[in-house]
């Protein structure tokens, strides 16, 4: 789904269009809806990229600290609206969040299996989660949602508004995992490992920085597990924590599908 009318980025990671899968009664709308790494080194020809698609919203997922170390460039003239929590959302980018004892790729993986457990029982995520659906919802215009790597936290608000658009679930990991075949991972490479090294005090294998910088399939089953555990289903979840009620459902129903 990622190939349509998505230009190349030279300075942000994992960028696409997550629309275009068969919904309830049609297909997710596209040109509306992207999602991304941050965008603090973003080029000129970037961001002359993505003022040609007319973002009015950004939905930024990461706390305060990683936005004041990592300041996002934007385009001169853009006058949208960016959608940010006013504290942390996790205590490091998740796949940041490491210690000296990550010394193999199964511990890496155990560490993002880790962050999936507690993703859904995170307030600030279930707040931003919640906004990132109002702005959708009440928002003219294509938004971006993106958070450091565009591929935890981002992955999972893409993977919950396409679920209440009835995308299968099937569709729904195929999105998630398009993260593994983004083209850029050099750039994310290069805005994370030098600083993960610096933490563990030494280089990193590629298999362990695989396990951290990319997805897998089980970590989404654990967020929906843990999820469905917590309220008996995950639309339950969605109801309890996120605040997803029958109007807010029908509304992104009828803005983003067609």
């Amino acid at each position: 789904m990622s190939d349509h009318h998505t230009p190349t980025f030279e300075g942000i990671h994992n960028f696409r269009d997550y629309g275009g899968y068969a919904a309830d009664g049609g297909r997710v709308r596209r040109g509306l809806l992207y999602r991304s790494g941050q965008h603090v080194g973003a080029s000129d020809a970037d961001l002359a990229a993505l003022a040609a698609l007319d973002i009015r919203t950004v939905i930024d997922l990461r706390g305060i600290t990683e936005r004041t170390n990592n300041p996002c460039r934007r385009h001169e003239g853009w006058s949208g609206e960016v959608v940010a929590h006013d504290g942390e959302t996790s205590s490091s980018p998740p796949h940041m969040d490491i210690g000296p004892d990550v010394t193999t790729a199964e511990y890496a993986r155990g560490r993002m299996m880790t962050v999936y457990t507690r993703m859904p029982d995170n307030p600030a995520m279930q707040v931003m989660f919640g906004r990132y659906l109002h702005a959708l919802a009440t928002r003219d215009g294509a938004s971006l949602v993106h958070c450091f790597a565009g591929k935890d936290r981002t992955g999972i608000a893409a993977t919950i508004l396409l679920h209440i658009l009835g995308v299968s679930e099937e569709d729904r990991e195929r999105e998630f995992l398009l993260t593994n075949k983004s083209p850029t991972l050099h750039i994310l490479r290069a805005q994370s490992v030098p600083a993960m090294e610096a933490r563990l005090g030494r280089k990193m294998d590629d298999a362990s920085v695989r396990a951290l910088l990319e997805v897998h399939r089980d970590y989404l089953a654990r967020f929906h597990a843990t999820a469905v555990a917590r309220s008996g289903s995950f639309d339950g979840w969605l109801e309890d924590k996120v605040g997803v009620d029958d109007r807010l459902r029908d509304t992104l129903r009828e803005k983003y599908i067609a």
